[in-house]
């Protein structure tokens, strides 16, 4: 019992706020119902009219403090509990989502770099004959060799008679990327240029002699490991790392990006290519690209020399399509690109990741399209059979050291070189600055429909 000089307190004031003590009761000060009222001396009470005491603080006669003690009553108890229920499970919720997103994210981590096929035999190859390899000249530039093989085996079968599962490089690009990563360089290598091919295993665990013959027996012979190994022997450029795409992981590329535009200026029609398109501007899907960078007979003169140049202007609007639709910053549209391009390639240990493509596409995003180069090496018809290849001297020698010593070279259209002997010119006269050594070719921000 409470003393004062009043009646006794209420029954629901002395269950909730009877027991407090003097500091918890302080005055919350007069209100309405409190005229006259004044503070007992001593015992922390409150003067009530008709002379009741009150224990506890708060402007209500009847009610004690809420638990808080903020005078709210039971109202306001069941409006903050309700409230921290609200709040309790908007947390849980909120984990739980953070969790399935992370659990998402890591899923399509691990899909998509599980998609990446890694080439370990080439790699024990070329470790075999390391003291032979040239050396790396510049840090930091990258030199990526780029087979497309012409396998007919599996899904490939389509496309040709599968002869055991052998298979040659269809397309061969040196790809060159400077140590700033502010241009980058891709050199075609004609598959029927001759060269010389050192020895190399074969996967009969045979060894192949040394040889001149067409470049892309080379991969017939030993696959990737003989391609890079005669690449190296040829240009004098260590070789970083490779990546092989097949006819399928090729034409899903395409798809993924919803198709490449192009500019006809006569129609195609080609059963071996399965392709079949009217002349003007028109979007290619998948298919209809594979059979246009495939054709060669029935597009221009036949030769495969204007193959190459088709491939390589592709190839630019396949570049300036990623990088002018923001593919690369949208996340629902890199996600398939993504898939298709892991599906389609082989890569040496050092890139078969996603984690090491992912490093290497982000040094290269900020590349201008301008910077993105596409060119032949020099190259003219073999002199003991026209419908072979042969480097022409020395222009070939001086683009291969560019790009050896990371050195820029410059790209133009073939009627744009004005040289007497029909082969590459400088763009600056010899008297002055060392020019720029100029070839022809283009770049990634050509267009098509406005050559």
């Amino acid at each position: 019992m409470t003393e004062s000089s009043g009646t006794p307190a209420d029954p629901d004031d002395s269950a909730t706020g009877g027991n407090r003590t003097p500091d918890d009761s302080a005055s919350d000060g007069p209100s309405g119902e409190g005229l006259g009222e004044k503070q007992v001396p001593g015992n922390g009470s409150e003067g009530a009219p008709g002379g009741e005491t009150r224990s506890g603080s708060g402007s209500c006669p009847t009610h004690g403090p809420s638990p808080e003690g903020s005078g709210g009553g039971p109202g306001l108890d069941i409006v903050v509990k309700r409230k921290r229920h609200w709040l309790r499970w908007t947390a849980l919720g909120a984990s739980f989502v953070v969790l399935v997103a992370a659990g998402a994210g890591w899923w399509l981590y691990k899909k998509l770099d599980g998609n990446i096929r890694t080439d370990t035999s080439a790699a024990a190859e070329l470790r075999a004959y390391e003291k032979e390899r040239p050396a790396s000249v510049v840090h930091n530039a990258q030199n990526i060799l780029l087979i497309g093989s012409d396998s007919r085996a599996g899904d490939n079968s389509k496309y040709g008679r599968d002869d055991g599962g052998s298979q040659r490089s269809d397309t061969t690009i040196l790809l060159h990327l400077a140590a700033n990563r502010k241009s980058a360089t891709a050199m075609s290598l004609p598959r029927d240029l001759m060269v010389n091919i050192p020895e190399c295993h074969k996967p009969d665990k045979t060894v192949s002699k040394p040889q001149f013959a067409q470049f892309n027996w080379a991969f017939e012979f030993g696959g990737t490991a003989c391609t890079i190994r005669t690449v190296e022997k040829m240009t004098g450029i260590r070789i970083d790392h490779h990546m092989v795409v097949d006819f399928n992981g090729f034409k899903n590329m395409v798809d993924a990006v919803d198709g490449v535009e192009i500019c006809l200026k006569e129609p195609i029609d080609d059963s071996a290519a399965h392709l079949k398109l009217p002349a003007g501007r028109q979007k290619l899907n998948g298919e209809q690209a594979l059979g246009y960078v495939r054709a060669r007979k029935s597009i221009g003169n036949g030769s495969d020399t204007e193959r190459m140049d088709r491939q390589q202007q592709f190839l630019g609007a396949l570049v300036n399509k990623v990088q002018s639709n923001g593919v690369l910053l949208n996340p629902t549209r890199l996600y398939p690109v993504l898939d298709a391009a892991t599906k389609a390639l082989t890569t040496d240990p050092g890139l078969d990741s996603l984690k090491d493509l992912y490093d290497l596409v982000r040094g290269m995003r900020n590349v201008p399209t301008d910077k993105v180069q596409f060119l032949t090496v020099p190259r003219q018809p073999y002199s003991a059979n026209r419908n072979r290849d042969e480097l022409v001297q020395p222009d070939a020698d001086k683009l291969f050291k560019q790009l050896r010593d990371d050195k820029p070279v410059a790209v133009v259209p073939a009627d744009q070189l004005k040289d007497d002997d029909g082969k590459n010119a400088d763009a600056a006269d010899a008297s002055g600055p060392t020019p720029t050594p100029t070839y022809s070719g283009n770049n990634a921000a050509t267009d098509l429909c406005k050559q």
